[in-house]
């Protein structure tokens, strides 16, 4: 490590430290609302029976009893989020919450430790670094199921890189927590060749909704669909609705452009599954007919792949301004973009890289290798 490294490496550490700081201070207003509609489902399952999983009175109940100030609202994720967050209510609630907590931060937090291909004290401030990024302890807060998605695509990262192909559809299995994050991820890998991760994912899936329908029954399973036809209020500030305004055929014919651009994308550049990801993973964030802000963790892990697959200046500044406004400092300020915003971030960075891809050879010869980084879509960058 040069000496200007081991001068910075501290210097960002503390700044870091600072920021984390700063996102702690700024607790949810609602802590722990999500795990609370988490477990109570659980509760109900195990209580009442799993066919009543999807019985909106029946989860108000389990709610209440577990914090009867805690606001309610209806269960809308898939059973295995239940399933999963079932146990912890043999704790009292508080402790099965922050219990919870340390799981989905850890997971994700050793997810980005593992997926790196920094070492020593670089790979402890590029992990702190993104965690910084305002929604990602705020998730952590809510007690959202969103990190536990994202560390998924990290993880696979890393396995596909490490030719463990069957492994990193088996880790994809996470994405079936909240499919609208990221639910054209598997399907764009498959576009790249990734034959076998599609085929293990698809297990997961077939093994997941085969569960699901036995424990629900069919008048769980009408539930469910029933209850998803009642999507939230005011959580289309992320859409193409809340950003853009499109909807109707206009938003319709906007969506299949971007998943198509994605998919086309990553069979031009299938020896790079890393970008494949994030492909998947923006198309799937741009379309989706709801989002939170907890659910930019899965954006924090897109911008994760591409810092190190793309190495280049130009890159690694639109990603490094992007996390500047994304920091508490800048973000709860009067200059700090809007939630609704960041779906145009994440266009951005889907539209960088498709551009690239099908353009880079003339952006080389424009701008020069410093500004695309390598003008070869066919080989994976180095980290």
């Amino acid at each position: 490590m040069t000496d200007t490294r081991r001068l910075l490496v501290p210097i960002l550490g503390v700044l870091i430290v600072i920021a984390i700081a700063l996102d702690l201070q700024n607790r949810p207003p609602e802590t722990g609302i999500d795990f609370h509609t988490y477990e109570a489902a659980g509760l109900v399952g195990i209580q009442q029976g799993w066919t009543h999983l999807y019985d909106q009175g029946l989860v108000k109940l389990a709610q209440l009893q577990l914090v009867p100030v805690q606001r309610t609202q209806p269960f809308l994720s898939p059973p295995p989020v239940a399933w999963i967050t079932a146990p912890f209510a043999a704790l009292p609630y508080w402790l099965a919450f922050g219990a919870w907590t340390l799981l989905t931060l850890g997971v994700f937090a050793l997810a980005l430790a593992y997926s790196t291909t920094y070492g020593d004290w670089a790979r402890l401030v590029a992990v702190g670094a993104a965690l910084v990024p305002w929604w990602v302890l705020y998730a952590v807060g809510v007690g959202q199921v969103v990190p536990l998605v994202a560390a998924g695509m990290l993880i696979a990262w890393r396995l596909l890189r490490d030719r463990r192909d069957v492994l990193a559809g088996v880790a994809l299995g996470l994405v079936l927590l909240k499919p609208n994050t990221a639910m054209f991820v598997p399907f764009v890998l498959l576009a790249t060749g990734r034959l076998r991760t599609f085929v293990a994912w698809l297990g997961i899936g077939a093994v997941v909704v085969a569960l699901s329908v036995v424990t629900l029954g069919s008048a769980g399973v009408s539930a469910y669909f029933g209850s998803l036809s009642h999507l939230p209020s005011g959580a289309n500030a992320l859409t193409l609705n809340g950003t853009f305004g499109l909807t109707g055929a206009v938003a319709a014919a906007v969506r299949v452009l971007i998943v198509v651009a994605a998919f086309a994308t990553a069979f031009k550049m299938r020896s790079s599954p890393g970008l494949a990801i994030v492909l998947g993973a923006l198309a799937s964030l741009l379309t989706a007919p709801y989002l939170h802000g907890s659910d930019l963790c899965v954006f924090v892990a897109a911008g994760w792949i591409v810092w190190h697959e793309r190495p280049a200046p130009v890159w690694r500044a639109m990603l490094a301004a992007m996390w500047l406004f994304a920091t508490p400092a800048i973000f709860d300020t009067a200059i700090g973009p809007m939630l609704n915003r960041w779906a145009i971030a994440e266009l951005v960075l889907f539209v960088a890289i498709v551009v690239w891809a099908w353009a880079g050879d003339r952006l080389e010869v424009i701008g020069g290798k410093a500004f695309t980084g390598s003008g070869d879509t066919g080989k994976h960058a180095p980290a």
